[in-house]
């Protein structure tokens, strides 16, 4: 049965034509349904936002406190000229959110960016049913394959206490808004003081006005004296390495939290320590077992490995074909 298209994409982004909006702009339009707060996705210069709530204070933060922006809660409905929107968990970051179309009984999922593991900083990842589901694909390899996230704070917290006892500084890099958080999270924060980078604590702010609980840590400031380094994890973005406000922090140790680290040689061109692998995307396992759930008949795959994936998906009997967006999860994120 052919299927009508609900959604194209055009050169401003994914555009819905019967609700005149746009999903993830990537050039500035009227009106934009904003799936989460990376810069890739959320950009600055569209005249209205709608967003999940728990975005709220992020978007403000990197967008501009004075932007038109309504929020929604998951599940809440929203009809434009008969076609039905709503916004779904994604677990991705805080606020993340699937966004799903309907109209004359078709239905579109569009993911955003979404991983499958469970992650106490934000609500889990929903399956949606659909006829047409828009995938990304930043690990659309069989090679990505994440070990089970216990076991990579295992590996983090022996790493911070030996330093600790070696009279070093842990410092342990991630992006600003998401893995920061996630980080924070599941460390073990008896092992000593955690200080954090400025663009670290500015999002950790706009992000615990939802009521997010992170352990407690301070700000790094000009005026941080010595004595409060001494064996503490100190947690900044990737931009931070290898610049000169890592002097302060000596004597130290390096590391990256990504999921890139999962390929050999990625840590050493990053000339960190130690590479944890630890991603906010799902891995190949996650990718297929999402589509699957969705019982979509076709999935467009954006940005990463979409040739390939794309394949996979037509030889598992998927409509599937690669479409070509504007995100890049490679981008380090704008400091906040």
């Amino acid at each position: 049965m052919a299927r009508q298209n609900l959604l194209e994409i055009n050169e401003y982004g994914i555009y819905c034509p019967q609700a005149d909006v746009y999903i993830d702009p990537w050039k500035p339009v009227n009106k934009a349904l904003i799936t989460h707060a990376h810069s890739d996705h959320a950009r600055w210069g569209n005249k209205h936002y709608l967003a999940h709530k728990a975005s709220e204070g992020i978007l403000k933060l990197r967008l501009g406190a004075d932007i038109s922006l309504e929020t929604t809660s998951y599940g809440e409905v929203h009809e434009i000229n008969g076609v039905r929107i709503s916004f779904h968990p994604a677990g991705h970051i805080t606020g993340s959110a699937q966004i799903r179309l309907e109209f004359k009984g078709e239905v579109w999922v569009v993911s955003g960016d979404y991983k499958t593991e469970a992650d106490s900083t934000c609500a889990p990842f929903e399956p949606i049913r659909c006829h047409t589901f828009i995938t990304e694909s930043t690990f659309g390899l069989p090679v990505f394959n994440w070990q089970p996230q216990e076991e990579v704070f295992e590996e983090i917290n022996s790493w911070w206490k030996q330093n600790a006892s070696e009279g070093k500084n842990s410092l342990l890099c991630g992006y600003a808004l998401g893995k920061a958080q996630r980080l924070l999270a599941n460390v073990d924060s008896t092992i000593g003081k955690i200080l954090l980078h400025g663009a670290v604590d500015n999002v950790n702010q706009a992000v615990q006005q939802n009521g997010l609980q992170l352990p407690p840590c301070k700000r790094i400031t000009p005026d941080t004296p010595k004595t409060d380094f001494a064996g503490s994890l100190v947690i900044a973005p990737p931009s931070a390495l290898n610049t000169p406000w890592m002097r302060k922090l000596r004597p130290l140790s390096t590391a990256l939290a990504s999921g890139w680290m999962n390929i050999r040689g990625n840590r050493r061109r990053r000339a960190v320590d130690r590479g944890f692998t630890l991603s906010d995307h799902a891995d190949w396992e996650g990718l297929n077992q999402a589509i699957k759930a969705t019982h979509c008949e076709r999935v467009l795959v954006t940005h990463g490995y979409t040739a390939v994936f794309s394949k996979w998906l037509r030889e598992q009997g998927y409509q599937a074909e690669e479409v070509h967006t504007l995100y890049n999860e490679e981008l380090e994120e704008k400091e906040a």
